[in-house]
């Protein structure tokens, strides 16, 4: 069976991993997200909800291509419209 090379990004307060895969052809994200688990920081959990592509928010059915970098998005701390009026109230 042919295989593809991707990567799996994960950036949070935990630290920062990109981590090389080799997954078979049709390959979906969610797959390629579970296999990742295990390079993940310790109590990091992928969200179904949560996956992109290069900076796109994509499905967990959505299958990979060669060279795609699959990133696992957390969960925001603040709403941003939220941080925006906190700002402005500051005025920064």
């Amino acid at each position: 069976m042919a295989e593809i090379a991707i990567e799996v990004a994960y950036a949070g307060p935990e630290g920062q991993v990109v981590l090389p895969l080799t997954v078979p052809l049709g390959t979906t994200a969610w797959q390629a997200a579970e296999r990742a688990m295990a390079g993940l920081p310790a109590g990091v959990l992928p969200d179904p909800g949560r996956l992109g592509i290069f900076a796109k928010k994509v499905a967990t059915d959505r299958v990979l291509e060669e060279g795609d970098r699959l990133e696992l998005y957390r969960p925001l701390i603040l709403d941003p419209m939220e941080a925006r009026r906190r700002r402005a109230k500051r005025g920064a």
